[in-house]
């Protein structure tokens, strides 16, 4: 099951609200009965059916809601299978997710533009496989390599400098870990694409871009920041994070360290700004590795199902109608002088 149109998906969450707020008020309209009357009164002078028909209005309503949001994200399955066969590389982006890169001068924030650069990236090259490693102090995969952009694009979104409590900027580490984490195919063009800010550099990183040249690997390096610098937020506060003195953190680029370990793994430095010209740089020099065939399984057709989803929201609120019209009878006036 996979959805044409997932961004609907997030109307959910209003959904979400909806139910939050109507326990709420539920909450706070029994705590004002007990504040200004007896409950237990309170609640034999209210009709039973009014409450009942409340609920179920509510409830029937709230999921018929949230099918129709369902319909409009538009669910689908696959009904046929083809194995594409198209070019391409191995590329394992290493990216930096230590505090720094939370800095604010490049815009929203560096680790914000690291993330848009590498789905865009991960979007534009049909028929790369990609790997995403992240570090900080430590490095670990956060997603193997492959050549399902969903899945990627799904790991890269719920990165965070909270996945490594360890701070540092250990490249040595992930650029080591990177090169183990390719395919055993020989014949396909593999590169490392570091993305840092070069602060608190730990030392071997020359060294382990050194070795993946040696094996036939190119680390290219891309420098997140300014030299200038920026401030770094700290969450939930409107403050920045200080040094033992109370003193704001400036956080700068550092390129000097970026370009020595893009040159010694025989790649290319290139600095990430505002602008996209790092994106175009980076996918151009990615194009001139050696190509090999790689085929991929993907559904070719699909079947919609969003007018069954749609067909139960309207069920739903059938009965809602017949439900609340239904208890309306049985407890209207004529009705109980009938019993009487």
């Amino acid at each position: 099951m996979s959805f044409k149109d997932p961004h609907f998906l997030y109307i959910l969450i209003a959904v979400l609200l909806f139910v939050a707020l109507y326990f709420y008020s539920n909450v706070r309209r029994r705590k004002n009965i007990a504040q200004y009357g007896d409950a237990g009164l309170m609640k034999a002078l209210l009709p039973s059916s009014a409450v009942l028909r409340s609920r179920v209005t509510f409830w029937l309503s709230i999921v018929a809601l949230a099918l129709l949001v369902v319909a409009l994200a538009r669910p689908r399955y696959g009904t046929k299978k083809e194995t594409l066969t198209t070019k391409g590389v191995e590329v394992v982006v290493a990216l930096d997710i230590s505090n720094s890169m939370m800095a604010e001068d490049i815009v929203p924030t560096r680790l914000d533009k690291a993330k848009r650069l590498i789905s865009r990236m991960m979007t534009q090259a049909s028929g790369n496989k990609f790997a995403l490693i992240v570090y900080a102090g430590d490095a670990f995969v956060q997603l193997p390599i492959t050549d399902d952009q969903v899945s990627a694009n799904m790991f890269l979104s719920q990165i965070s400098p909270s996945l490594i409590k360890r701070q540092g900027t250990n490249v040595g580490e992930a650029i080591d870990l990177a090169c183990r984490s390719f395919s055993d195919n020989e014949k396909i063009g593999k590169a490392v694409v570091v993305i840092t800010d070069g602060e608190n550099h730990e030392g071997g990183a020359e060294e382990a871009a050194r070795r993946a040249s040696e094996m036939g690997i190119k680390v290219y390096v891309m420098g997140i920041g300014t030299p200038k610098g920026g401030r770094i937020p700290v969450e939930g506060t409107d403050d920045f994070l200080r040094d033992r003195e109370g003193n704001i953190v400036v956080t700068k680029l550092n390129e000097a360290v970026a370009q020595s370990i893009a040159a010694a793994g025989n790649g290319t430095y290139i600095r990430v700004d505002n602008t996209n010209s790092a994106q175009e740089f980076i996918e151009n020099e990615l194009d001139t590795l050696t190509k090999d065939e790689v085929k991929t399984e993907v559904f070719t057709k699909f079947k919609e199902q969003y007018g069954i989803i749609a067909l139960l929201a309207f069920l739903l609120l059938v009965t809602d109608i017949v439900v609340v019209g239904i208890v309306d009878i049985v407890n209207s006036p004529d009705r109980r002088k009938q019993k009487n």
